[in-house]
């Protein structure tokens, strides 16, 4: 090109990712810091209450109860009571609680549960571990609501 002609360009500035990454490195950041204080809470439960062979995951399943009911908490005081910093909920919700719960452990225990000629005890958690995960977070959040509204008074 000559020198006329490159006096015609503009250089126009695309948004470029560098942008997106420096919003969004923050929020990778504490969903991993959060990951990990929760997969070591985790694995600290497992140890306090193992599971003997053939036996009922218990560890597992309160594992995930409690956290599913650490969330209904979490998600009442976020959504209702506090103006949270943005990155409140993805390290406790996405981080911590995400990596405390063990949704891949239960599918892991049934299997071998079931694979080591206990069908019984495996169909129970399959069906008790839902159940209870769902009521955790039901029963949480409607407990958390009613002492807001107890104190609010």
């Amino acid at each position: 090109m000559t020198a006329p002609e490159t006096e015609n360009l503009s250089v126009r500035r695309v948004p470029g990712r560098r942008s997106e990454w420096r919003t969004q490195a923050p929020v990778v950041a504490v969903v991993a810091l959060g990951g990990a204080v929760g997969a070591l809470a985790r694995y600290a439960l497992a140890l306090a209450l193992p599971t003997p062979a053939g036996g009922f995951p218990w560890a597992t399943f309160w594992t995930n109860v409690s956290g599913c009911a650490a969330m209904g908490v979490l998600m009442v005081l976020v959504t209702e009571v506090w103006a949270a910093h943005r990155l409140l909920r993805p390290f406790l919700g996405t981080g911590v609680l995400g990596g405390f719960t063990t949704f891949s452990a239960y599918a892991v225990d049934i299997r071998d549960l079931v694979g080591a000629g206990h069908p019984g005890p495996g169909l129970a958690y399959l069906a008790a571990t839902p159940c209870a995960a769902l009521a955790a977070v039901w029963l949480a959040s409607a407990a958390t609501r009613r002492v807001l509204i107890r104190r609010q008074r």
